[in-house]
């Protein structure tokens, strides 16, 4: 960003931090369909379930896929059950108590999903903040120890041990006492 004249044009930090955030904000806005101003119609709610209803005989298919006569007479119930203006769990529930528990492709959210996210995001966050209490004391102690040493009149450590006397140094006398 150097300009020819010398001169630096910088953008500041946080207007470089934020830029990138806003325009990833918008594009997941309109990604996520969030602006469409039209619901689902009744045929298009009914392929949505259908998708995700399993074929009472196949394996591993939807009904949606299947031609299958039970597949057919699944997807006739669900859109009979869209045109009576029912919800989707509603129409889970129907289809549920029917045909039991694995009409179902994906089951249903058994509310233990946020642990599974917040769990690891608490542990990092104590961890990081244990690691940043760790070197903050660490770094307080060197202090301390590195300002006692130099601070006024403070003698350099002697190599040989403390206590020692230093080669060529002259201890003073010490008078005995009776």
């Amino acid at each position: 960003m150097a300009e020819r004249g010398g001169s630096v044009s910088r953008i500041p930090l946080p207007v470089r931090v934020a830029l990138p955030l806003v325009v990833l904000a918008v594009a997941l806005l309109i990604g996520s369909g969030a602006l469409e101003g039209s619901p689902p119609t009744a045929a298009q709610r009914a392929a949505a379930i259908e998708a995700g209803v399993r074929c009472p005989s196949c394996t591993d298919l939807s009904v949606a896929e299947s031609n299958a006569t039970t597949a057919i007479a699944v997807r006739h119930q669900i859109e009979g059950l869209v045109a009576q203006g029912k919800t989707t769990a509603d129409i889970d529930a129907v289809l549920v108590s029917e045909y039991g528990q694995t009409i179902l492709l994906v089951p249903p959210d058994a509310g233990g999903v946020p642990v599974i996210w917040i769990v690891p995001l608490v542990v990092g966050a104590a961890t990081v903040a244990a690691l940043g209490v760790f070197f903050w004391r660490r770094s307080r102690a060197f202090e301390s120890l590195r300002s006692g040493a130099t601070g006024p009149g403070a003698t350099e450590p002697n190599a040989n041990g403390p206590g020692a006397v230093e080669p060529g140094a002259v201890e003073p006398e010490t008078e005995s006492v009776p």
